[in-house]
């Protein structure tokens, strides 16, 4: 899918291809590749301990995600619908902006139905059916970032393209990026982080980052790279915060963004490739 990371999937190419579910909803996933949901269910979710918010947390006891095996879409989608109207979406492995913002404005999460090669188990550009069912379908049941989630993709789906590279940012910040005070401590919402061992222990552990308070002005400002660990992650202060945001006339603020112009980058320039 989309997933932000790939603003048009005409451009993009990936060696990846989607499965496709049988008459019953039911995907056939192979040994090897339940294997590798295993181990990377197994390794994340220890390291989420203590780490991960108590919302999403929450999502996770409620999905009742199976340790051992892929799961069928059928049955997120079973939970989902109950706690907050939505439901999961089989998609290709890329998909363009604007099929991304429909399925959002209609509550329907899109799920490429692959996983990641041995290969690039640690880390994939592409959003894989680890990163989507374990990163973000929990706090689908949350109905502050379900609200939040599906306001954007109304807001994004009558936007323009240039306005749509703003809204982006709003999205990885928060959706993909984000992390929130508690009493405890900062944890972790973003999908990017919670389905990620080395961005987990960055996020939250590492010297190097900023950390600043969100400020959605701020955020529609803020360049950002997807093949880095970010330089900047943008705090909330309550998770209801996501509600307060989707309330607001985001593209009024998008436009006060686009008059201010964005920040320098808090990164160099990525590398071209020798031809």
């Amino acid at each position: 899918m989309l997933d932000v990371k790939t603003q048009n999937a005409t451009t993009k190419k990936t060696k990846y291809k989607s499965r496709q579910s049988d008459e019953n909803g039911l995907i056939a996933w192979s040994v090897d590749e339940n294997k590798r949901w295993q181990r990377l269910y197994e390794r994340q979710i220890e390291l989420l301990q203590g780490r991960a918010c108590k919302e999403y947390m929450q999502g996770i006891e409620l999905l009742n995600l199976p340790s051992n095996k892929i799961p069928q879409l059928k049955d997120i989608d079973e939970v989902l619908l109950r706690e907050t109207g939505w439901k999961t979406a089989e998609v290709p492995a890329l998909i363009n902006f604007s099929d991304f913002f429909t399925l959002l404005a209609n509550k329907e999460f899109p799920v490429a139905t692959f996983i990641r090669s041995e290969e690039e188990f640690d880390y994939l550009q592409e959003p894989d059916i680890f990163h989507e069912i374990f990163g973000h379908c929990p706090l689908l049941t949350n109905k502050a970032f379900a609200h939040f989630t599906h306001t954007y993709g109304k807001l994004g789906l009558a936007a323009s393209k240039e306005d749509r590279s703003y809204l982006a940012r709003l999205y990885w910040f928060t959706v993909e990026f984000g992390l929130l005070k508690s009493a405890d401590g900062l944890r972790i919402y973003g999908g990017g982080i919670l389905s990620s061992p080395g961005e987990t222990h960055y996020a939250l552990e590492s010297e190097l980052p900023e950390r600043k308070s969100l400020n959605p002005i701020d955020v529609l400002r803020t360049p950002y790279r997807i093949d880095i660990m970010q330089p900047i992650y943008y705090v909330l202060d309550s998770f209801d915060d996501l509600f307060d945001i989707s309330e607001m006339d985001i593209m009024a603020l998008v436009e006060q963004a686009k008059g201010l112009g964005l920040f320098e980058p808090k990164f160099p320039p990525k590398e071209k490739l020798a031809s």
